[in-house]
């Protein structure tokens, strides 16, 4: 027996010895340490050896069988090893990766988004609207009878055989709505997407985004529009730009008051976008019509609020420095990369 498992021995590990692939690698194994093994069947025959042998003879045959699969373990390291030294040859796997375009946000979205988060720290509710409306919502209740010029052909988009009903000129419309839902008091601020029938330019397109405010309650005065519009340009702008009021008239809204901004892209020394002037008008407001406040049910001698509305696109263009209102729409790719 004892010469038999030495025999056994030799044999396997000369084989080992020649092993080049995996495929024999498995194959050795199994042969010698298999279920049917070699090593295996002459490990069962222990059990008919006499009784003084198969102390000698077990202890014999369990070296013999971890030494062999020692020997089988070494080699299966090396072909390891050198497959993959082969494969590092074939691919560096230093090299960068292909690196995956990330989409991003719109210049329009993300100044709105700065702005809805500037309003609602400010305790404003941030409202949506439907883009396609009535001639109540966008010209009626706001005190804009039929005889008014924003509602000539030239500034307003009708829709084909639904001529009371227009794509929305401006995001007043959402004021009367949420006065009619919430009542008074209230605070909130209405973006969106307009829509105006006019030549385009450098600072003016047919389509556009725009975001306009509301407070109502008792004892609201120019002193609050203020204060509120100034902590949203230093908040937007970080940094104090200068400003100047003008009168002006707005049918929603008595007094009316026009608000410039110095040009943020030419430093106030004059471009296509202020139309060398210097300034940049950023919005309208003023303090809601008594009539806008009746028309809800609001009594006006006890209430009252200010408006105002911005141009999103303008202030993106402003903040971003983008000197051509028609680059935000156009779909440029190389454009938006940019962002």
């Amino acid at each position: 027996m004892e010469s038999h498992l030495k025999k056994l021995k030799d044999k396997a590990l000369e084989e080992i010895k020649k092993i080049t692939s995996f495929d024999e690698l498995k194959k050795i194994e199994t042969k010698y340490l298999g279920r049917k093994g070699e090593l295996t069947e002459a490990l069962k025959k222990l059990k008919d050896l006499a009784i003084e042998e198969k102390p000698k003879m077990g202890q014999l045959a369990n070296e013999i069988k971890v030494e062999v699969e020692g020997f089988l373990s070494k080699v299966k390291f090396e072909l390891q090893e050198r497959t993959e030294e082969k494969a590092s040859n074939v691919l560096d796997i230093t090299l960068p990766g292909l690196k995956k375009p990330i989409g991003h946000l719109h210049p329009i979205t993300l100044v709105q988004n700065e702005l809805q988060d500037v309003f609602r720290q400010m305790g404003f509710m941030v409202i949506d609207g439907p883009e396609v409306e009535s001639e109540y919502y966008n010209f009626e209740v706001l005190n804009i009878p039929k005889n008014h010029p924003a509602r000539d052909m030239q500034d307003t988009f009708y829709l084909k055989d639904h001529d009371s009903w227009v794509m929305r000129t401006h995001t007043s419309n959402q004021q009367v709505r949420a006065l009619e839902q919430y009542g008074s008091p209230l605070r909130a601020v209405f973006p969106g997407r307009v829509f105006r029938y006019e030549a385009t330019d450098a600072s003016h397109d047919t389509t556009f985004y725009q975001l306009e405010g509301l407070m109502v309650d008792e004892n609201i005065s120019i002193s609050n529009l203020m204060a509120v519009l100034k902590a949203m340009l230093k908040a937007i702008f970080k940094r104090d730009l200068k400003v100047r009021l003008r009168p002006s008239y707005f049918p929603f809204v008595e007094p009316g008051l026009e608000i410039d901004a110095s040009c943020a892209i030419c430093d106030g020394n004059g471009c296509s976008v202020c139309k060398q002037t210097g300034w940049v008008e950023i919005l309208g407001s003023g303090l809601v019509h008594p009539r806008v406040l009746e028309a809800v049910g609001l009594d006006s001698k006890k209430y009252s609020g200010f408006a105002f509305g911005l141009g999103l696109t303008r202030l993106a263009m402003m903040k971003y420095g983008i000197n051509d209102i028609r680059l935000l729409l156009s779909g440029d790719k190389r454009f938006l990369d940019q962002f």
